[in-house]
């Protein structure tokens, strides 16, 4: 079994949920990715977008200025990662693939702007599908969020992409009771046995401080993060998208050795 991949965020936006702010300037930026990849990142995640509860409506010309020179400043000192940018807009996605990104994560797996598909086709890069929909209402959780995973791998399918660039997200977070998440949860490995990389994103998560099961800051919520982490990796998935790198990178490498999986 191969080492988890761990994806390390960047938000270079000034309302996250968790960090908006710290690294809205270029400079900071570009020292936390440096923190990430010394942490044992394999790949930095940057968004210019935040979906936070109340987030606020953003162009995409504010959303290429925010993201594309923090890439470009990224792919320049060859640090050794993946650039993989957080967005859901076709241009963006271009501007920021023409800047050094080697993979975009759709938050709306292709169907907000599907000419998304056709930027990741047309520059042979992975593209990250997370569940996502508008109406929040499933008659069983995990077997409608696999359903309406698939329905965008065809997507990608047909406009020509890769298997190996289709990766999956089951979505913890977005329109989803935190009851329907925690069986997600409990199920990542229907997702896995689709045949695609699954990503799982739970850092710092509200799911993650109701089952802490009292108020915590972003912050206090790393260790209980990690939990999931090891589920995850228990039912195979590829890799986890977190805020705290470190704590993550040693705990699953350790982990891993202790299961005989490195």
């Amino acid at each position: 079994m191969e080492q988890l991949q761990i994806m390390g965020i960047l938000n270079v936006t000034p309302d996250s949920f968790s960090d908006g702010g710290k690294y809205h300037a270029l400079d900071d930026a570009i020292n936390h990715a440096k923190r990430l990849v010394d942490d044992g990142a394999n790949i930095i995640d940057v968004g210019g977008y935040s979906t936070r509860p109340g987030y606020t409506e953003i162009t995409i010309e504010e959303e290429i200025s925010r993201v594309v020179p923090v890439v470009e400043k990224i792919a320049e000192l060859n640090l050794g990662v993946d650039i993989s940018v957080d967005t859901f807009r076709g241009e963006v996605a271009e501007a920021a693939l023409q800047a050094g990104a080697t993979m975009i994560n759709d938050q709306w797996r292709g169907t907000f702007d599907d000419t998304i598909l056709d930027v990741v086709k047309k520059y042979d890069v992975p593209i990250i599908l997370m569940h996502n929909n508008t109406h929040g209402i499933y008659q069983n959780v995990v077997d409608d969020m696999i359903s309406e995973l698939m329905e965008s791998v065809q997507l990608c399918k047909d406009r020509g992409i890769k298997d190996e660039n289709i990766w999956l997200d089951p979505g913890v977070g977005f329109q989803k009771t935190r009851d329907e998440e925690v069986e997600i949860m409990r199920n990542l490995n229907k997702l896995v046995e689709k045949g695609y990389k699954v990503l799982l994103a739970t850092s710092r998560k509200r799911m993650v401080k109701e089952l802490i099961g009292k108020e915590t800051t972003p912050e206090e919520r790393d260790p209980a993060t990690a939990a999931t982490t090891i589920v995850g990796i228990n039912q195979g998935v590829h890799a986890v998208r977190v805020h705290n790198v470190q704590l993550n990178r040693q705990l699953a490498d350790v982990y891993m050795k202790l299961q005989g999986d490195l």
